[in-house]
């Protein structure tokens, strides 16, 4: 049992380091169903592999200037709300139906990530001609101290409702950090990589705080190991990340994700008759 939570953390690592995101969502069905762990205590486990594996592994995108620490920062702050408002409504919830509605979340992200590697193709030709997406960027470079008030509204509410699923489901949530960060705020890809790391230790520092009660109940040993493993993996998935295509990683996982949703989704659906 203990052994084949190497092989799944450095899975789950490899996808944070390379996609900022995504691999922390496979980790409450790995500890539910492969290793025996109940729903609510996978969630916590989560939240501790996921934070420490982010707050790890953001280290080399940072020395590659590939992480804005203080936007990073004021971005998880903001999501603290949502993170502590997620824990303390998670514990409340049927465990039964907190894994149904996490095979539904599956299923989102999976289409989400198709939808956006779908997309990434052509912005990305754009860019090396000088996009649009460029020209805003730039917009937002020479004008630091502009107020966009809907922007400003975006970015609360984007920070609210990926705190809000860290502390219900126990996922970073980089799967909608990536994508807000280069269209909201302008980031580029690689820097939305590295800095959605950084939001994801945060966010799991706070909804860690709200479950401190149930440290005790917790497979130290388990976690300990998952942690070391996914934490190579994030360190290799840095690499990768400039190496292969995020577009070609995100459809391989997606097509994962959706495999796992409906083994989930059964599962739960079976339990709750």
């Amino acid at each position: 049992m203990l052994l084949l939570a190497v092989p799944l953390g450095v899975i789950i690592g490899l996808s944070l380091g390379a996609l900022g995101g995504g691999g922390s969502i496979l980790t409450v069905p790995a500890l539910v169903y492969l290793l025996d762990q109940d729903p609510r205590g996978a969630i916590t486990s989560s939240l501790l592999i996921v934070g420490v594996t982010s707050l790890i592994g953001l280290i080399p995108h940072a020395r590659a200037g590939r992480v804005r620490m203080g936007q990073g920062l004021l971005f998880g702050l903001l999501g603290t709300a949502g993170s502590f408002a997620g824990s303390r409504l998670s514990v409340r919830v049927s465990p039964s139906v907190l894994l149904a509605a996490f095979a539904v979340l599956m299923l989102f992200v999976a289409a989400l990530m198709i939808r956006q590697s779908i997309r990434s193709a052509p912005v990305s030709q754009k860019e090396g001609e000088g996009s649009g997406v460029e020209v805003q960027r730039s917009m937002v470079r020479l004008r630091p101290f502009a107020c966009d008030c809907r922007q400003v509204a975006k970015v609360l509410a984007t920070a609210t409702a990926v705190g809000l699923l860290t502390g219900f489901f126990g996922v970073g949530g980089g799967f909608a950090l990536v994508p807000a960060l280069v269209l909201v705020l302008g980031f580029p890809m690689p820097v939305a990589v590295g800095t959605s790391l950084l939001v994801i230790a945060v966010n799991s520092a706070t909804a860690l705080a709200a479950r401190v009660q149930v440290a005790a109940e917790l497979d130290w040993v388990l976690i300990s190991i998952f942690t070391a493993a996914a934490v190579v993996g994030s360190l290799l998935g840095s690499r990768v990340a400039g190496r292969v295509s995020p577009r070609r990683l995100s459809q391989v996982f997606a097509g994962l994700l959706v495999l796992v949703a409906l083994y989930t989704g059964v599962h739960s659906a079976l339990a709750l008759l």
